[in-house]
């Protein structure tokens, strides 16, 4: 009844999006109006990620029952979103009731995985491992077209999809999935993992790959913080992400702030953590410079309470840094172009773990015949990679084919404490479209 109550009421308000190219110089300001429902930020943010727009700014309000945010976005290169296709869709998108609307089956995502086995796989990370992976799925005859690979806090986590290397088919036979499980299952133990390792085929449906590593390491508990040691010395384990939760006794709410260096989808990974925590952002402001970030919300558990412990206030600091630092891109980026076949991806990793080179994550993607992979890689002792090493591997995977993109590093002042609080103090009393674009405006 409560469904149908809230189907109703949704008939009556359906969701509207004013997409604005006017009221802001440097960004496309878009306005979501919705009734209010948990998890839908998240969903929002996803489509707006999922198109590669880059946030600069955003103003979420979420109380008395109605959603109303204000996102400024651009494209990769930081101009407006002036393409047709791409308005058209973001409108016709987030005014659809059936993707604004959590589904109540417990899928995840709007990505329908029908044309391959999605494969998702958890374990101790170690050098090596994902080149272990990748050659018992080529001896098991599976053709890897798509994958995500992560690594954080010496755990690793990988979203997998394969297909039959002969038919270009999902394999479906029960017998040939159970070998694949167990394989992969040793590879992942390795010769003393303390945790279970994991190796489980994706629901049927739908997912979102990049929620779904999420979900994967934070149930794998890779936010409890690992100490390394080097010659005796302890790891410093404060230098990354700075996260503090306070309660405000005014409004009766948890504030969060998270100030970090900025890169592509952070907003989605904090949002996508929160919302799976069972948390709601009721308020909230996002402000990105050239290189840094502040994000500030004020949220609540679903049951309308607080956080009450300090217990809870640590485990919400630990998982928001960890959502942060998952995507980081640490180690030098290799990008790897040229024609698919069967065992590639098999052949690249070990050459990668011939001349010592440990893969800090992964983004593997194939289309029209094309092989498209994109690889951040150390050391086996996570330092930088010398150029003698990366020489090397070019020639031997052969000209032209692996591209280098020498990272450059920029320190920025972060922004000054109290700049982005007070800007958010001032979104309580803003309620109006008007008002929303007069912000987008001048900020």
């Amino acid at each position: 009844m409560d469904d149908e109550y809230a189907k109703l009421i949704r008939r009556m308000n359906p969701p509207r999006v004013v997409i604005d190219n006017d009221s802001c110089e440097n960004a496309t300001i878009i306005q979501v109006d919705s009734v209010n429902k948990h998890g839908i930020l998240l969903q929002v943010v996803q489509v707006l990620t999922d198109l590669n727009l880059v946030i600069t700014k955003a103003y979420i309000s979420s109380d008395g029952g109605w959603f109303m945010d204000v996102f400024n976005v651009t494209d990769q290169v930081g101009n407006k979103v002036r393409d047709e296709q791409i308005i058209s869709y973001i409108q016709k998108t987030l005014e659809n009731d059936e993707v604004l609307l959590p589904s109540l089956r417990g899928t995840v995502g709007l990505i329908p995985s029908e044309e391959h086995t999605s494969i998702e796989l958890s374990g101790t990370d170690r050098p090596g491992l994902l080149s272990e992976v990748c050659a018992v799925l080529a001896d098991l005859h599976c053709n890897v077209v798509n994958a995500a690979i992560w690594t954080h806090n010496a755990r690793a986590a990988a979203v997998v999809h394969v297909v039959d290397d002969v038919t270009d088919c999902a394999i479906e036979d029960p017998k040939r999935l159970a070998t694949i499980k167990k394989l992969l299952r040793n590879v992942l133990k390795g010769n003393n993992d303390l945790k279970t390792a994991k190796m489980t085929l994706s629901p049927p449906g739908f997912t979102h790959r990049e929620r779904r590593l999420h979900q994967i390491m934070f149930d794998d508990r890779d936010y409890v913080k690992v100490r390394k040691t080097e010659q005796g010395n302890i790891e410093d384990l404060k230098s990354g992400p700075c996260v503090t939760v306070y309660y405000c006794s005014e409004k009766d709410y948890t504030v969060i702030t998270m100030r970090s260096r900025d890169r592509p989808k952070l907003l989605f990974d904090i949002v996508c953590t929160l919302t799976d925590m069972q948390y709601v952002v009721f308020h909230g402001v996002v402000h990105t410079g050239k290189n840094e970030a502040y994000q500030e919300f004020y949220i609540r558990h679903v049951d309308g309470l607080p956080i009450s412990s300090e217990a809870e206030r640590e485990r919400v600091i630990l998982c928001l840094e960890a959502a942060i630092e998952r995507r980081t891109s640490e180690g030098l980026e290799l990008e790897l172009c040229t024609e698919d076949r069967p065992g590639l991806l098999s052949d690249i990793t070990r050459i990668f773990r011939e001349n010592s080179l440990c893969i800090k994550r992964a983004e593997i993607s194939t289309q029209g015949g094309k092989a498209k992979d994109i690889f951040y890689v150390t050391d086996v002792t996570g330092n930088p990679v010398d150029q003698k090493t990366v020489d090397s591997i070019c020639e031997e995977v052969g000209p032209n084919m692996l591209h280098v993109k020498w990272s450059r590093c920029h320190s920025e002042k972060l922004p000054e404490e109290g700049t982005i609080s007070y800007l958010f103090g001032s979104l309580f009393k803003v309620r109006t479209l008007q008002s929303l674009k007069l912000i987008g405006s001048y900020t």
